[in-house]
């Protein structure tokens, strides 16, 4: 491991049963960095992360993220990351400011550090006239922005975004990435699990995930020149039917 390391994992495996679901993966995040995770569904992806997020103990191998090890300081890793969730971030019952407040509490925030931050967050997505709304009654693509909004709250060290665009309208998913671009100029890294192979274009750094192996990893321009084709979907494709 490398000074400079946000990630770091060697020979990280975790199966369930006789079933591999990651299978000796390794490889290395930097601070600031955007690193994209792909693959398609059932590639490995969101068992990989909960590795990484202290969610999910390996089977085996080697990882680190902030400094802490997987295997013995997930309450520790928690503590340092912020997580976006394919299937579950807001409450919906809640209002928008209900979230904010309660996620600020969560994260261990003082009161006057929430107020601070939600004005920030209003105004940085343009969402203060639906701060008394239920999440229920906001449109998606809001949601996911909140969410993300959210995530970061605590200003952690690393963002774990997975699958964070699914769903919404390409407009919003390219708002979402300028959320991103902006996240990582201020020094977190993010961490991004996405099938969208488009959306591989917008990260410094992608490696892509097929049958619980990483099977290409490096700057998506260098793997295109690689793989001699022009974009990403090309990328994957050639790599799938490998």
């Amino acid at each position: 491991m490398t000074a400079g390391t946000s990630i770091y994992a060697k020979n990280l495996t975790k199966k369930f049963g006789n079933f591999t679901a990651v299978n000796t993966i390794s490889f290395e995040v930097k601070k600031g960095e955007i690193f994209g995770f792909l693959g398609a569904n059932g590639a490995g992806k969101t068992t990989a992360m909960r590795m990484l997020t202290g969610l999910l103990k390996p089977t085996s191998g080697e990882a680190t993220v902030c400094g802490y090890n997987v295997f013995t300081h997930g309450e520790q890793i928690k503590k340092h990351i912020g997580y976006m969730s394919q299937r579950f971030s807001l409450y919906e019952d809640l209002t928008v400011a209900e979230n904010i407040e309660f996620y600020g509490g969560i994260y261990g925030l003082r009161r006057n550090d929430i107020k601070q931050r939600s004005h920030e967050l209003y105004d940085r997505i343009d969402l203060g006239h639906a701060r008394n709304s239920l999440i229920s009654a906001i449109p998606l693509g809001w949601r996911q922005k909140l969410a993300f909004m959210v995530s970061i709250l605590h200003q952690p060290e690393i963002v774990f975004l997975d699958e964070p665009t699914g769903g919404v309208d390409p407009i919003t998913r390219r708002q979402f990435w300028d959320l991103i671009y902006e996240t990582a100029n201020k020094g977190i890294t993010v961490f991004v699990t996405t099938h969208y192979m488009d959306e591989a274009e917008y990260c410094g750094r992608v490696s892509i995930m097929t049958n619980g192996i990483i099977a290409a990893m490096g700057h998506p321009q260098e793997l295109k020149q690689q793989y001699g084709v022009a974009t990403m979907n090309e990328v994957f494709i050639k790599i799938a039917r490998q």
